[in-house]
């Protein structure tokens, strides 16, 4: 006997003991699809007959086959399954995940079983056991149908249990062997000549001839392509015939898809003679199929009973689906799948226009697989969450539209008139947030949080641990702005390897060094400001702000600072820089040049006091004073020690050394801080712009972006700062002998140093990623970071032998962190897709690093 059945399934073997499942089982099954309880009770005891652990065994059981189902796995259940009661569970579980429950009876005869069993010392029960579960096999053989299962297959003879084959089908939706391309249309309800426009639009041609007075069409596709209808061909519409002729013939050429729409399914069940209520159009397809002959309508009934409740395809990467489908259904087969795939999710109730209420399913939809849908008309096809509908209400006067795969374009015509008025009107969002801003105003937890795998362009996958994923949770939940904004954190920054020379920690040599060695050819150094980094998105209006980031305020902007939080707490003094900026980039001309009305600025604001100023007067400025006071006290004691002609000299000399240092340590912070009390008293300076409408600016190098900088700083010289730069050839030393000494002249006169980048903005060597920047601080500055001493010989050399794999890892990541999640915004990726990313980044702040690197 030859067994067909579907590829997915939850194949449950029924038989006695000694009949022979297992020996089937391992026959026909992989060793990973079967899932015994004799295995599950020598799982948990140690031993596959102790009965005593039954029921952990089965909860075993029960916990396996549910995981495999989830994944969409085949799954075998070995196990006697005698009684109704034994395999109701199983069903249970096929329905939950919409496989198809299959039951495989192995009745070799009771006379066999029995023998069976004397060979198994293990098995010390007497043939009265073996009747008894035959006996209740058999009485429940012809129940198996009415328990749910789908399939029943009986093999009743050793011969038939041994000479039986299985084959493997996939499922009736499962075409993912079919990668297209696809032009994927819409709901046409009955509108015939908006269809053959769309074709005739798309490269199709329609050539309709007759013959014998019967009507008939031939499609044609451009090459490799082919059509998918997601369903409503019919109903309401003036041509509804015409419309069931086109998508038939192409179904019957091998050309289209055709999804059950609900609409073609009422009229299935109307040419069946079956009883149902016409409404919403089905009257206009019965008046017109009058005209037709009983052959076509005998076809038509035969065609619209075939469709697939979804199509799945392109290797599993697109489902098309009339109203929709969720993630658990995708490439399943079930009544619930039917149903969902026809209606949607509903709650039963109905709205001011008597329409049911529909639960937002794709605003919780987290599945790999395109969606694309209809059912429920909208003004404009839009992509939310990796779902699309594409019922543009084009019997409503509106448009029939098309998606292009994987090209994802859309392409529309619009409807030659209202055919049909809609009981609810068409109408776009009153806030003019898109629809996919809409489904991101409830975050979901279980996006970000949990250890994480986000996959990078840049370095692949990137892993977050779970405890560091909770952290930046509950920083981002308690402090961070409004999420609508945080598409993106600036990364962090290693220093340069250490210097050798003596006196010093880091100098550029070190810098260049590095970036030649790795096969840079040239670098851009760029003086670092010593202010608070930021993030800056800035729009042209408030409009903009919401049709693009989903903000649901009046803002027209946002600054934060790389932990996510607003970087001015005072809301005019936000909008007030905000408007100075926007002027500079309408008189850089910027807004025309890039054709956006938003952009993404990495900036350095000053002073640092803005942001730092509580941090200086609670932490820097007590260790000076405390300094230089103690310090001040015990070198007067020494001083007239000595003058006692106590032998104190070298104690004295190095009091005072550590006096002049603690006196440096307390004037090191002087050149960042000063009062700001407006605008006009801020600094700042962008030294990249990061992202606009449609496209990164990553691949632009450093030169292109401090050009920009530039202009930027020339348009507002009052609050834009401009930053010093240069490139250096790595080959040249006079140059980069040049490019010291400017660095040594930027941290002598208060500056904090400066910052050496490959020229272009990403760099591949052959161990991989470049660091993307080195930052190589001045001495004074140093002075700050690690404390009033840390230059004294003896610090130096400690300081010298400080790590910088873990920095250097961790800068990398953040980048590739950070370009993730831009490159995901411009494509528009759902909300939670970009967070991922820069949740990712905050939760990798909270790895051990040294924060003074």
């Amino acid at each position: 006997m030859r067994i067909d059945m579907p590829d997915f399934a939850l194949v449950v073997l029924i038989g006695s003991t000694g009949s022979g499942k297992s020996t089937f089982a391992a026959k026909h099954f992989l060793p990973t699809e079967r899932v015994s309880s004799d295995d599950c009770r020598a799982l948990v005891s140690d031993d596959e007959t102790n009965q005593a652990v039954t029921h952990d065994a089965f909860d075993l059981v029960r916990a396996i086959v549910e995981k495999r189902l989830k994944n969409r796995r085949l799954t075998v259940v070995d196990a006697t399954n005698v009684r109704a009661s034994d395999r109701k569970a199983w069903i249970e579980l096929a329905r939950r995940w919409h496989a198809l429950p299959v039951a495989i009876v192995i009745d070799p005869g009771v006379d066999i079983c029995i023998e069976r069993n004397k060979d198994r010392p293990e098995r010390p029960f007497g043939p009265g056991v073996v009747r008894h579960m035959v006996g209740e096999i058999r009485r429940g053989l012809r129940g198996l149908p009415r328990e749910g299962f789908r399939q029943v297959w009986r093999l009743s003879s050793a011969e038939s249990i041994d000479t039986a084959t299985i084959a493997r089908q996939p499922l009736w939706t499962d075409k993912r062997s079919d990668s297209g391309p696809f032009d994927i249309i819409g709901d046409i309800h009955g509108c015939a000549d908006e269809l053959e426009v769309l074709l005739r639009d798309l490269g199709y041609t329609v050539a309709w001839s007759e013959t014998d007075g019967e009507r008939s069409v031939s499609v044609t596709p451009p090459p490799g392509r082919k059509a998918v209808f997601v369903g409503d061909l019919v109903d309401r519409g003036p041509r509804t015939p015409d419309v069931l002729r086109i998508a038939m013939a192409m179904a019957a050429a091998g050309t289209a898809y055709v999804v059950n729409g609900n609409h073609d399914r009422k009229l299935m069940r109307w040419l069946s003679g079956r009883d149902v209520k016409i409404a919403h159009g089905l009257q206009e397809s019965i008046d017109q199929l009058a005209a037709e002959g009983d052959a076509f309508k005998a076809r038509t009934r035969t065609f619209l009973d075939s469709l697939l409740s979804h199509a799945w395809l392109d290797g599993g990467r697109l489902a098309v689906a009339h109203a929709g489908l969720k993630a658990e259904m995708v490439g399943r087969a079930s009544s619930a799948v039917r149903e969902f795939a026809l209606y949607g999710d509903t709650t039963g109730e109905v709205d001011e226009y008597g329409l049911p209420v529909r639960l937002p399913w794709a605003a919780d939809y987290r599945g790999n697989t395109a969606i694309v849908y209809g059912h429920t008309p909208v003004l404009d096809a839009a992509w939310v969450n990796n779902t699309i509908c594409l019922d543009t209400g084009c019997v409503f006067g509106g448009r029939l539209t098309a998606l292009r795969w994987p090209e994802k374009q859309l392409v529309s015509v619009p409807a030659a008139r209202t055919y049909f008025e809609p009981v609810r009107p068409l109408a776009p969002a009153a806030d003019g947030r898109s629809a996919q801003a809409e489904a991101d105003d409830l975050l979901d937890m279980e996006d970000v949080s949990g250890r994480r795998w986000i996959d990078t362009a840049l370095r692949g996958r990137i892993v977050v641990a779970e405890e560091n994923a909770a952290a930046a949770l509950e920083a981002m939940s308690r402090f961070a702005i409004a999420p609508q904004w945080l598409v993106y954190l600036p990364p962090t920054m290693s220093p340069t390897e250490t210097s050798t020379q003596e006196g010093w920690l880091e100098r550029p040599e070190e810098a260049f060094a590095h970036f030649r060695e790795r096969g840079a050819a040239q670098v851009v150094c760029e003086e670092k400001h010593m202010g608070s980094r930021a993030a800056i998105a800035l729009c042209r209006d408030a409009a903009v702000a919401r049709a693009r980031f989903g903000t649901v305020g009046g803002e027209s902007g946002a600054i934060w600072t790389r932990t996510g939080r607003t970087f001015f707490g005072d809301p005019a003094m936000n909008d007030a820089v905000l408007a100075r900026l926007r002027a500079a980039v309408d008189k850089a001309s910027l807004w025309q040049e890039f054709d956006t009305d938003w952009l993404l600025l990495d900036a350095e604001i000053m002073p640092w006091s803005a942001k730092a100023q509580s941090l200086i007067d609670s932490q820097f400025a007590p260790v000076a004073a405390s300094a230089q006071a103690g310090l001040g006290a015990a070198t007067q004691a020494l001083a007239q020690a000595r003058a006692r002609g106590a032998p104190v000299d070298a104690l004295h000399d190095r009091f005072t050394a550590r006096v002049v240092r603690a006196q440096a340590y307390a004037r090191a912070w002087a050149p960042y801080v000063w009062p700001v009390s407006g605008v006009d008293d801020l600094r700042v300076a962008p030294f990249h712009v990061m992202a606009s409408e449609g496209r990164l600016w990553f691949d632009h190098d450093h030169v292109w972006h401090m050009g920009i900088a530039d202009r930027l700083a020339n348009a507002d010289q009052v609050i834009l700062a401009p930053t010093r730069w240069r490139v250096v050839d790595l080959a040249d030393d006079a140059a980069c002998a040049d490019a010291v000494q400017w660095w040594e002249m930027l941290t002598a006169s208060g500056g904090e140093g400066m910052v050496v980048k490959p020229r272009a903005f990403i760099v591949r060597g052959e161990k991989g990623l470049l660091q993307p920047a080195l930052k190589v601080r001045g001495r004074e500055y140093l002075r700050i970071i690690y404390g009033p001493e840390y230059d004294a010989p003896e610090n130096l050399e400690r300081l010298r032998r400080r790590g910088l794999g873990g920095k250097r890892n961790l800068a990398l990541r953040e980048f590739a962190l950070g370009h993730e999640a831009l490159t995901r915004f411009v494509a528009r990726a759902p909300l939670r897709r970009v967070h991922e990313c820069v949740f990712g980044v905050l939760a990798l702040e909270s790895e051990p690093i040294d924060p003074r690197l």
